[in-house]
């Protein structure tokens, strides 16, 4: 079968014959594959950076590992692999295999639920969203960052705050569900001032984070306490495009009634992933059908893979 294929640690995939996948158990089915996206996480196990690739021997692999596609039965079907699934068929565990509406388009249920992952597992299980909430997207001009908005509009958020450096893309979000929109592009003590005002009239819920670093430090810096009762809020980082680290006060915390905690792969119960697929997924599925969620694709050949891989994505779509 036709397949992109990383042939070497940090190569760009090649389009090219490989092996078709064998069925090895009774929980695995074979997928003939439609359309399958790529993703960041996609692009770091190539490269062998992630941390779930710190223990692998590589050997030529098939990229990818979501995709939608057809059973043999017919079924239209979501679908999870660890054995890659940018290519012609891929198998699929039956644990992690999802029906697709029939009214929507293969290219949507391809690239919406690793922004699912991204956004809704954070929202609904780290920080448990109640109908009411208040929440601050940081970074909300990327893919995930627009998708957070919208579903946590779903969810029944009373008010959402954006912030990113893009002003087009914060202005669109506002269409999408957006109250309040702050640039990251201000200076620092108007940027922390514009957060303190905001907070003050609506306190804070949850702050779901795609960036870290500086523009963190500078919202926990506004959100602290003066040793009075503070409000609960809670921070929940989900990607580190402006750094891994930052510096953290103690007295932030120590004056301020913040929890902090992450949301990705190795964050999430067996629960919750069972729930992802069971629940979650089918839920956003369905409002995308409804209009409620809406997101911009980018369709590639798998010809064209290697062209297509170090590309400039467009602001707000998914490959």
């Amino acid at each position: 079968m036709k397949a992109a294929v990383v042939f070497e640690t940090g190569s760009t995939p090649q389009y090219a014959d490989f092996p078709e996948p064998e069925i090895s158990n009774e929980s695995e089915v074979l997928v003939a594959v439609k359309a399958a996206s790529i993703k960041n996480l996609d692009k770091a196990r190539a490269s062998g950076k992630h941390y779930s690739t710190e223990n692998e021997i590589h050997k030529p692999t098939v990229i990818g590992s979501d995709g939608v596609g057809y059973l043999e039965d017919g079924s239209k079907v979501y679908f999870f692999s660890k054995k890659g699934t940018v290519a012609e068929k891929a198998v699929a565990n039956l644990q992690m295999i999802v029906p697709i509406p029939e009214d929507l388009d293969f290219l949507i249920a391809a690239a919406l639920p690793n922004a699912v992952m991204g956004s809704a597992m954070a929202l609904k299980f780290k920080a448990g969203i109640q109908p009411g909430n208040v929440v601050l997207v940081n970074g909300a001009t990327g893919i995930t960052g627009r998708i957070a908005v919208q579903i946590a509009k779903v969810y029944g958020a009373s008010k959402i705050i954006v912030t990113g450096r893009n002003e087009e893309s914060l202005h669109a979000l506002r269409e999408l569900g957006a109250d309040e929109a702050v640039s990251l592009h201000l200076n620092d003590e108007d940027f922390k001032n514009r957060i303190k005002e905001i907070h003050h009239e609506s306190p804070i819920d949850i702050i779901i984070d795609y960036i870290w670093g500086h523009s963190v430090e500078m919202i926990l810096s506004a959100l602290k306490g003066d040793g009075t009762f503070s409000h609960k809020t809670k921070l929940i980082t989900i990607g580190g495009m402006s750094g891994d680290n930052i510096q953290l006060s103690s007295q932030i915390l120590r004056a301020t009634d913040i929890q902090i905690s992450g949301s990705g792969l190795g964050s999430w119960t067996k629960q919750e992933s069972a729930l992802l697929f069971s629940e979650i997924i089918p839920e956003m599925f369905q409002a995308a059908v409804e209009g409620k969620i809406k997101i911009e694709t980018e369709n590639v050949d798998i010809k064209n893979i290697e062209a297509a891989w170090n590309a400039e994505i467009q602001t707000g779509k998914s490959w």
